[in-house]
């Protein structure tokens, strides 16, 4: 199984934390990867690595420490490339189901990279387009589908 990996996944997973809450956030989902890891392959859309370059510059870290870290969140995670039949197929599900685009692109380059699962905490969870179901990790009752892959012994 791939799930894929929205930018807020990723931010947490680097530790950056805007609010109290957010540490209890960033322990969850650090948590969950490393229980997703030897389950499932993880793959961070390039939409996503560029989306956490800036929210990680934003929260104050050095342009070097940002490239630092996208390189190896880009060496432990598969990554997507966005072309444009990706941009295309985004620009659908925009009109097609009233998405941001940017959310429209994560989505088709995970559903092109052959996930089943995308991880994100602000897109609609439970949304379903070419195979692959948006999944809030965060709420104290997991998606259907997380918690069955979760319940399975490995």
């Amino acid at each position: 199984m791939r799930i894929g990996l929205d930018t807020n996944i990723l931010a947490y997973l680097a530790g950056v934390s805007r609010t109290a809450a957010d540490d209890a956030k960033i322990a969850a989902i650090r948590a969950l990867i490393r229980e997703l890891a030897g389950r499932a392959s993880l793959v961070a859309p390039a939409q996503t690595l560029g989306e956490l370059f800036v929210v990680l510059r934003r929260s104050g870290t050095p342009p070097e420490d940002a490239r630092t870290i996208l390189m190896e969140f880009a060496t432990a995670f598969g990554t997507s490339a966005s072309e444009a039949r990706t941009a295309l197929a985004a620009a659908d599900l925009v009109v097609d189901h009233k998405l941001q685009f940017w959310d429209a692109l994560i989505i088709t380059a995970a559903a092109d990279a052959g996930c089943t699962l995308l991880l994100s905490e602000d897109m609609q969870d439970g949304f379903v387009t070419r195979g692959l179901t948006v999944v809030n990790p965060l709420p104290t009752q997991p998606h259907p589908k997380l918690a069955k892959l979760l319940s399975v012994q490995h």
